[in-house]
């Protein structure tokens, strides 16, 4: 990946900040019919990461991570107050959700996302309703989440649904996926011994 001196090429998105200050009331929404679980991805492999956040980033241009050096992301994700939940449905990775805890009292839903051939099956809905619970038991004041323009276009309504309230809007700077494939392409192949 480019060095830290490259100036790559950006595109501006807007991008919303949501905040839910009280924990849902109600019952959990039910997990959908058939066979799937919510498990904890303990110390994940940083492949096995870069496959999730790449397979389900894609057609939403989540490229910061995607750019981020392999021990500055290994950081992140290996940090005791980041959890990752995976969603699988029959064995396979359907989803995932990114908890962050760093910044307490403010916790974060730093990604989420479903694998692209699971859309439209009512899993988001399930898995949203899950994590916003999962978060709440840490005891944060305030639960945070973001979307952009680029996102799925019902994900700001997805989000207020499960009672996020929009406080701010702002443009941002993203490197589009166009640059990010170009610098992939570009990558010298590693040499491998006989």
């Amino acid at each position: 990946m480019p060095s830290a001196s490259t100036v790559l090429p950006t595109i501006e998105i807007m991008v919303t900040e949501l905040e839910m200050r009280a924990r849902p009331a109600g019952p959990p929404r039910p997990m959908p019919v058939g066979k799937y679980a919510v498990l904890h991805a303990e110390n994940p492999p940083l492949a096995f990461y870069r496959f999730l956040y790449n397979t389900i980033g894609e057609p939403w241009q989540w490229t910061h991570r995607r750019l981020m050096p392999d021990d500055e992301l290994l950081a992140i994700i290996a940090d005791p107050k980041v959890e990752i939940y995976v969603l699988y449905a029959a064995g396979v990775p359907a989803g995932y959700v990114e908890l962050d805890y760093r910044l307490m009292p403010d916790a974060d839903i730093a990604y989420f996302g479903l694998m692209p051939g699971f859309i439209g099956r009512g899993l988001g809905g399930y898995l949203l309703d899950w994590a916003v619970r999962a978060a709440w038991q840490r005891g944060p004041e305030r639960l945070t989440v973001n979307t952009c323009n680029l996102d799925h276009p019902r994900a700001l309504a997805a989000y207020q649904r499960a009672g996020f309230v929009a406080y701010d809007r702002h443009p941002q700077r993203l490197v589009p996926m166009s640059v990010v494939h170009a610098l992939e392409r570009a990558q010298p192949i590693p040499a491998v011994d006989p």
